[in-house]
Order: C-alpha cells, then sequence, then structure tokens
C-alpha cells in the first residue's frame, strides 16, 4: 500500500526545518520532485516512489521507524509541559526533527516500554480498543493477588462511573505481591483504579508489552532504540496496520 505524505511535512519531519522554512524553500524553488521543481507544499508524495531532492541533493524520504523507550519515572507522557520534563526531550534530536510523538500515555510515575511513531495511523489502531492490542503491566502491589480478584477482572473490574473490559490477570512468580495484568484500554489511571476497586494500591507499575512488542531488558531508563524490522511489521500486523517499509 503507498504510504503518501504532504511534501512540505515529509521535509519538515526529515529534519529540513520547520513547516513553515520547508513551504519557504518551496516557493523558492528549491525543491524538485522526480526531477520537475514543485512549489506546492500540499502536494502530496510516496516516499517509496517519488524522488525529491532539496538544493540538488536528494532527500531520505524512508518513513521514520517506529521507536521503543524505557520510559523512566518522573517524565511526562506529552510533547510538552510548563512543570516537568517530557518524554520528547528524551528522544534523540534526530527522532525529534522527524515528528515522533508517543502512542498513547503512561502515568508520570509508570515506568516502561513506551513507543514512538509518525504513523497517525498506526497509532490509533494501537490504542483503540477495538483493535484489542493487549498492553501488559507488571504491578507491585501492597497485597497478593486472590483467585476472586483473578476471576473479577476477567469478568470487567467496576470502575468510576464505568467497567473495565475484561483483562487477564496473573500472579508474577517472583514473589506474591506481583501481579502481570494484561488490558486492552488506554483509560486514565485504568490498571491503579481497576486494583482500587479490589482494595489493593498500585506501589510501582511498569509496562513490559504492547502487543508482540516486548521492552527490551538492555534499556536503561530513558534509553530508546528504533524497532528492528521484524518488531515493526509484527507490531503492524497485531493491528492491521500497512507495513510502510514493505518492498523497500
Amino acid at each position: 500500500m503507498p504510504y503518501k505524505l504532504r511534501l512540505d511535512k515529509l521535509l519538515s519531519n526529515q529534519g529540513y526545518g520547520t513547516r513553515s522554512e520547508a513551504r519557504a524553500a518551496l516557493r523558492g524553488g528549491r525543491v524538485t520532485v522526480n526531477g520537475e521543481t514543485e512549489r506546492d507544499g500540499a502536494r502530496y508524495v510516496d516516499p517509496a516512489l517519488d524522488i525529491i531532492a532539496l538544493d540538488g541533493e536528494r532527500v531520505d524520504a524512508a518513513p521514520a521507524p517506529a521507536v521503543m523507550m524505557n520510559k523512566p519515572a518522573g517524565v511526562v507522557t506529552s510533547t510538552d509541559d510548563r512543570h516537568n520534563k517530557v518524554v520528547i526531550d528524551l528522544l534523540p534530536a534526530i527522532w525529534r526533527a522527524r515528528g515522533l510523538k508517543p502512542v498513547g500515555r503512561l502515568d508520570i510515575d509508570t515506568t516502561g516500554l513506551l513507543l514512538f511513531t509518525d504513523d497517525g495511523d498506526l497509532a490509533h489502531r494501537l490504542i483503540t480498543p477495538k483493535r484489542k492490542v493487549g498492553k501488559l503491566y507488571r504491578a507491585v502491589l501492597d497485597a497478593p493477588v486472590t483467585d476472586e480478584d483473578i476471576a473479577v477482572f476477567e469478568a470487567g473490574a467496576p470502575m468510576r462511573g464505568y467497567t473495565a473490559m475484561p483483562a487477564k490477570l496473573e500472579r508474577d512468580p517472583s514473589a506474591d505481591a506481583v501481579a502481570l495484568v494484561t488490558v486492552h484500554e488506554g483509560r486514565y489511571h485504568q490498571v491503579k483504579l481497576m486494583f482500587a476497586s479490589r482494595g489493593r494500591s498500585v506501589l510501582s507499575l511498569e509496562r513490559l508489552a504492547i502487543g508482540p512488542v516486548r521492552l527490551d531488558p538492555a534499556l536503561q531508563p530513558g534509553a530508546c532504540r528504533a524497532l528492528a524490522p521484524d518488531e515493526e511489521s509484527a507490531l503492524r500486523e497485531s493491528c492491521g496496520a500497512a507495513d510502510r517499509n514493505a518492498g523497500r
């Protein structure tokens, strides 16, 4: 399936200035598409098929990779915050320039796997409950998990004004008061509220996986890396998103 993007956005995402600077370069006749001068930033191009050049030098227009981060505590899942450090600050400059955004949110004190992409369709598919992409968390609790807790999670835990979708709750063999929970939603404080409905407090929470992609244990808190091609392909397959790297 072709992957098309506005020309001004593509140039900005690839690190060739802001959107306004990209449009200025286009108006100035500095950009060509397939050898022809192009001045319209709203034109849609296919990075897999079209040859794009700025000042005679070819632009590497391959789509940005999906990226995983081991989010540390104390950092906000946002692109901007007046009072706290944000996850975007932890990305290398080249990925910030290419417009990568976090997929969903983790609470400021929740750690673990956070994905980034510039593909809005992929991000939406991973977040929406309709696609049933599982998110696996490891929760340290103030009391052990009971068989009744497991049954309630499986049926749908009652929360503030609604009932959560069925979730899988398991005991972590590492310790009595550690649980593994898989949810298919991303509501605010969801995992904490689900345990609160059972009279449990979550002492710490870490996300271990999104769909088939697991947090790389070699990543230190705050570190990130691009997904390997097989990881990104599996991720896209899990939510029905087209593979933008197919055929490259």
